[in-house]
């Protein structure tokens, strides 16, 4: 993503020509995008219109805007903040206040697949009342979030005839947030009993029109810490559906049959059965990157009620029969290993080499370990070639003396593994020590009913994947690139509405406020400014994003003091009224350009 700034118009010293950023930047590292300066106005309440911007009503101080993108890890509940240690220093913004910095929210790793967004759907959107500053202040300060997040694999096996290969690790769903237990007792309060609040889930395959597809009833059972999850046993597909890839699809209700919405995973391949030949980079959907997310589950003689997967509770690793987890596998130097300093490390999972399974959701490891490939019980010492999914394999622990990670009933413990006496190039294994590993998928949708009365479905939930700056001064423009975009939609940075234009499904274009509306009195030096942006529906529910955007200041040493001229009383007017003149010869140019 380029990042494009050009400057209209100069005030009180500030440059004209404009820096590029570059979009790789890490999340925390603020880019400089924009020269832009302020005006002396405090805070607008109302939203200019372009108009009013190419007139130079109100020309921002500030030189730097930056646009940052943030990661939302799973076990996010949508009201925690993390700070990235760039912006250590920064205080907590509060909408409202001037000059403060606002914590890096964590967001999505990538984009989701989504259905796009029909417009007819748009009919059964009820537009409320102009939504306030302060009622988006309150929100962004309790953040009372509703968050889906589905955890799935990569593939799975196409049942044949009568058998039902159940999908394994089988798809769990995660609600959390403050919003649940908000909406649930916003009901009750308004006359609806218990038995009409209650959430109920179904989940099965997208339907394609060709046939009808089960649906499996989803009984979401409480966690700790506000969460509520769910998971579907009992899902297959058949050899009647010939597709290669498909998706799985939530379907959320309340009791009292308003629907929430559908929610979609990402592409499941459809695969026949777990490869046995030796894997080719070319299959580079069947292999195992590194950096990616993996599961890993035991399962002794076929058995499907033996199926134990690693998972982590109470901060120790256990053998979990009803929950599992997913691992970011990370590939690691020996030379790293041994000093007991670990990097990531770019490449495909291959036998043979060391690595590391770290939980994605409390960032505990386990030690380095050597994956081996497992054929009849017995750890191949010899093999280099690529891991593939669903592949049986062996973890033994770098440096030690043929220890495995095993499992026994529910707990996770060191197998020693016995030298094989025909062949020096394998070892003996137990059952609870041979493992089976597939590659999975993450995906999580966001969004806020705190502010609405909703009669309609939230999905399509709308979702940011880049933005672009364009222009410059008090004219900047923000190109919003995503999914499921529609004419209802306004874009929100922090507790201010921006003037949005609807463009495509895929495209919005945004006026960027003028800083004055967040800080106020003239300074010289000030600190940088982070808002999220969010995108609001007509009905106000909200969609918070994983963006944020900066204003940089422009740190220009203040004036020496010299003698004050005479002026006359309305020199100030005249001075504002040349710079609109200016300005808006500017912006016509630009325009035009």
């Amino acid at each position: 993503m380029g990042i494009h700034a050009h400057s209209l118009g100069q005030r009180r010293g500030a440059r004209s020509d404009a820096p590029q950023s570059s979009s790789g930047a890490t999340p925390g590292q603020p880019q400089v995008g924009l020269e832009t300066q302020t005006s002396t106005n405090r805070g607008c309440d109302r939203m200019l219109t372009m108009q009013e911007r190419a007139a130079g009503l109100i020309v921002p101080e500030f030189s730097g805007l930056s646009m940052q993108h943030h990661h939302r890890g799973a076990d996010d509940d949508g009201g925690n903040v993390a700070v990235p240690a760039s912006l250590d220093s920064a205080d907590s913004y509060v909408p409202g206040d001037s000059l403060t910095h606002l914590g890096t929210l964590r967001g999505r790793t990538e984009l989701s697949p989504l259905p796009e967004w029909n417009s007819k759907l748009e009919q059964g959107l009820v537009q409320q009342s102009g939504l306030s500053r302060d009622s988006v202040c309150q929100y962004l300060q309790l953040r009372p979030d509703q968050t889906v997040l589905i955890l799935h694999a990569k593939v799975a096996q196409k049942s044949y005839g009568n058998e039902k290969r159940f999908f394994c690790p089988p798809p769990c769903v995660y609600l959390s947030g403050l919003g649940w237990k908000l909406r649930q007792d916003r009901l009750k309060a308004s006359g609806l009993g218990d038995s009409c609040c209650q959430l109920y889930g179904y989940m099965g395959l997208d339907n394609t029109g060709s046939a009808q597809v089960d649906t499996f009833k989803l009984t979401f059972e409480e966690q700790p810490g506000g969460k509520k999850f769910a998971c579907a046993k009992a899902l297959y597909i058949s050899d009647a559906d010939k597709r290669k890839h498909f998706r799985l699809v939530l379907k959320l209700f309340l009791s009292n049959g308003q629907e929430i919405g559908c929610f979609y995973s990402r592409l499941i391949k459809v695969i026949s059965k777990p490869s046995q030949k030796k894997q080719s980079m070319k299959n580079a959907d069947l292999c195992i990157s590194s950096g990616s997310k993996v599961s890993l589950f035991n399962r002794l003689r076929s058995q499907t009620v033996s199926t134990r997967y690693l998972a982590v509770e109470g901060g120790a690793f256990v053998a979990s029969a009803r929950q599992w987890a997913a691992f970011t596998v990370t590939l690691v130097d020996d030379q790293q290993a041994e000093q007991g300093e670990y990097s990531l490390r770019e490449g495909y999972i291959c036998y043979g080499c060391v690595l590391q399974l770290i939980c994605t959701v409390t960032g505990i490891a386990l030690p380095p370990m050597v994956i081996r490939k497992v054929n009849k019980q017995h750890a191949i010492l010899d093999v280099d070639e690529p891991v593939s999914q669903l592949h049986k394999c062996a973890f033994h622990f770098k440096g030690s003396d043929k220890m495995y990670l095993c499992l026994s009933n529910d707990k996770i413990i060191q197998f020693q593994a016995d030298p094989c006496q025909k062949d020096p190039s394998r070892e003996l294994l137990n059952d609870g020590s041979c493992w089976t590993i597939i590659g999975t998928e993450t995906v999580d949708y966001t969004f806020s009913q705190s502010l609405a009365c909703l009669q309609t479905s939230v999905t399509p939930i709308p979702v940011i994947s880049a933005l672009e700056l364009n222009g410059g001064g008090h004219v900047a423009m923000l190109e919003i690139q995503g999914e499921n975009f529609g004419p209802h939609l306004k874009v929100w940075f922090g507790d201010v509405e921006a003037e949005t234009m609807f463009r495509s499904p895929k495209s919005m274009l945004c006026v960027v406020p003028d800083v004055s509306v967040f800080s106020g009195e003239w300074r010289w030096l000030r600190q940088s400014i982070t808002v999220p942006l969010s995108l609001i529906r007509l009905d106000r529910l909200i969609y918070s994003s994983t963006f944020s955007f900066t204003y940089t200041p422009e740190h220009t040493p203040p004036p020496l003091p010299t003698a004050t001229p005479v002026c006359p009383a309305d020199s100030d007017s005249l001075l504002d009224s040349i710079h609109q003149e200016f300005t808006r010869t500017n912006f016509h140019l630009f325009m035009q350009s």
